[in-house]
């Protein structure tokens, strides 16, 4: 499916094979099929296979340090409620480096989508554990395995009370884009780690694994239970997947910041930006 956000590459960095591959098609599609605008939507990220994502999109971007996307998507959001803000990259960059800005952001509830490919392994620096890895998991580094218990990000989110907290696999298409989509519309902040396979470096996630551990929550399922959703994000091998957890009505960043220090809806810089003028003028560059 060609989109308004494809953008042409010609060399992707990543692996044949790779899960992130999978996200990225879905992203673009679940953002056209919602009839966002590609002027009005921002991918911020850090460093790391996945934090390549919005290079190969036809958005505006902002790729940044190492764990540090997320204070730069929140300072996006408030400077231009406008705009669509997608923080995106892998559980290393996201959940390592920047762990204490995960923390902080679902705090703050900003309203900004934060997107984690989670393979339990660090793809970009040659296959140390991650703070997902598994227990007796091997690579280069930890030639014994992985003694420790996996972060888990999940339960994290749901006990900080995070605004969505959402769980897809790649490999599954309808779910990831429905569970994007449903990310997307959202108002505040919305964790939604997708598992994906790295076909390099972790040979014990594969994508068969991811499918075979992974099961779709039911219908009946109640996404505003607190305890049963944090009962769920406990649950491993297979691991629940879809709307894990949605908090009661929660105000966002941007709102606090309109009704106590008196911002208003504009852009803090831009000023009422006639979009389509600025697309005109940008079509006679393309």
């Amino acid at each position: 499916m060609s989109t308004r956000f494809d953008r042409i590459v010609e060399d992707n960095a990543w692996c044949p094979g790779c899960g992130n591959f999978s996200i990225l098609a879905h992203l673009k599609e679940a953002l056209e099929e919602m009839g966002l605008d590609p002027l009005k939507t921002v991918v911020v990220s850090g460093i790391g296979q996945a934090a390549k994502t919005p290079q190969y999109m036809s958005v505006h971007m902002f790729n940044g340090l190492h764990g540090r996307a997320l204070p730069v998507a929140q300072g996006l959001k408030v400077a231009n409620p406008s705009l669509t803000v997608i923080a995106e990259g892998g559980d290393g960059d996201m959940y390592g480096e920047g762990g204490n800005h995960f923390m902080s952001a679902i705090r703050r509830n900003a309203d900004i989508i934060n997107i984690v490919h989670n393979n339990m392994v660090y793809g970009l620096t040659k296959g140390q554990a991650s703070p997902t890895s598994q227990r007796e998991f091997k690579t280069p580094v930890q030639i014994e395995g992985v003694h420790v218990e996996p972060f888990n990000p999940i339960a994290t989110a749901i006990s900080l009370d995070a605004s969505l907290v959402i769980r897809t696999f790649s490999g599954n298409k309808e779910h990831c884009k429905a569970m994007l989509k449903i990310a997307i519309e959202h108002k505040g902040y919305v964790l939604i780690d997708i598992f994906q396979p790295c076909v390099t470096f972790n040979k014990t996630n594969t994508f068969k694994w991811f499918k075979e551990n992974v099961y779709e929550l039911p219908e009946s399922y109640d996404p505003t239970d607190k305890v049963k959703a944090f009962e769920k994000a406990l649950e491993s091998h297979p691991f629940p997947i879809g709307v894990l957890y949605k908090s009661h009505s929660k105000v966002t960043l941007e709102d606090i910041l309109r009704s106590e220090c008196g911002m208003d809806e504009r852009p803090l810089f831009l000023h009422q930006v006639d979009f389509n003028a600025l697309r005109s003028e940008m079509n006679k560059y393309t």
